[in-house]
């Protein structure tokens, strides 16, 4: 082989290297033409803003203008100084002091003593007296409304009387087992005289 042909040899290397040298620079260079379109808005995205989409007025609609927690605290107000709570309290605080005849508490109670204290304390006023005085005073009451809290009910010829918690039971100044609940069902139901509400001008 002479110089000449030498040299073409070199020559078509040399060319052929740099051909593939920048083939596989190509292939190995990122596409910052992509990555650049695909995080960023274009120009005209930017500057609209009508294409940006903004779903306030969805949030504006679902929220209340009044916090859940103060209705809560206003019906709860409400409900704690309605006469029927004001009469629950009062009795489930002299739940278990004892019995005494003729009694009107604070340490003992009998039942028409329960009854009259009771209903000072949720701010019904009326002359204290015996089970019989109150069966002639206070207004008769029939039907679903002997079983409203709140109702006297009457028992063994008018020497005993109690007030309706509904109609399952009592509460009541018992002889044996003091300030209590007890059930209508048994003993109790075949002792019923009747029932009297206590009018709301008693005072």
């Amino acid at each position: 082989m002479n110089w000449k042909n030498s040299s073409c040899v070199i020559l078509f290397f040399i060319i052929l290297s740099i051909f593939t040298t920048e083939t596989f620079a190509q292939i190995e260079r990122p596409r910052l033409v992509q990555t650049t379109s695909s995080s960023r808005p274009t120009t005209s995205q930017a500057q609209n803003p009508s294409t940006i989409q903004r779903p306030i007025s969805l949030v504006k609609k679902i929220v209340s203008s009044t916090p859940t927690n103060v209705i809560q605290n206003s019906y709860l107000n409400n409900l704690s100084f309605s006469f029927g709570q004001k009469l629950r309290q009062a009795m489930d605080l002299r739940l278990g002091i004892r019995y005494r005849y003729g009694s009107t508490g604070p340490n003992t109670y009998d039942c028409s003593g329960l009854i009259w204290s009771v209903f000072q304390d949720a701010g019904l006023y009326f002359e204290r007296s015996s089970a019989n005085t109150y069966w002639r005073e206070f207004e008769p009451v029939f039907g679903d409304e002997k079983f409203k809290f709140g109702t006297l009910v009457f028992f063994n010829d008018l020497g005993h009387v109690g007030i309706v918690v509904d109609d399952k039971g009592f509460y009541h100044a018992s002889s044996s087992k003091g300030v209590t609940y007890s059930p209508f069902a048994g003993y109790w139901e075949k002792r019923v005289v009747g029932f009297r509400r206590i009018p709301t001008k008693a005072n």
